[in-house]
């Protein structure tokens, strides 16, 4: 009987699942990182480790909430939640920043966000084409400390950089 390549790929080793990761990460650059991910049975988090270094710079993921409060007042992003089961995507504006009872706390007209202070892992400024249409998008990941994505904001979906969004981009790049 002939192994579909996700079984194949599930008897890997870790090592020999990463080094697939690399060599996908080089061959399809447009490709959802979250597939690769769930191709190889590895963390998301990883697959952005994997990266080109000109396309992607880990952030202190200590700022994490001063990185979020950055977004304040440049306008208009995509933002991506995600879990196991669910992807949500919207458009909106950061501001109306609280923290209570362990949450941090995003509240405006567009976006309402509750993110557990104590779950961002590592942060990331990421440069890749769009799975859509090739375009160059920049955003800012945010990883959880299972290594899933928590929080994508796309500063540009393909199209230019507003001036405050490339003033940000520039200064965590």
């Amino acid at each position: 009987m002939i192994q579909s390549q996700g079984a194949a790929d599930a008897q890997l080793s870790y090592d020999e699942r990463m080094e697939r990761v690399r060599e996908a990460v080089r061959n399809e650059p447009d490709r959802m990182t979250l597939q690769i991910a769930r191709q190889y049975g590895v963390p998301e988090r990883e697959v952005i480790r994997c990266l080109p270094s000109e396309r992607v710079k880990e952030l202190p993921a200590a700022d994490w909430q001063q990185i979020l409060r950055s977004l304040e007042g440049i306008g208009p992003v995509r933002v991506l939640v995600s879990n196991a089961a669910t992807t949500m995507e919207t458009v909106g504006e950061f501001g109306g920043f609280s923290e209570f009872a362990g949450f941090f706390n995003v509240q405006t007209p567009t976006l309402d966000l509750h993110i557990r202070a104590d779950s961002i892992d590592a942060v990331f400024a990421v440069e890749k084409p769009s799975h859509m249409d090739g375009q160059m998008t920049q955003s800012i990941q945010f990883f959880g400390k299972d290594g899933a994505a928590a929080l994508k904001v796309f500063l540009t979906f393909g199209t230019p950089l507003s001036p405050a969004a490339k003033k940000l981009w520039e200064s965590l790049r």
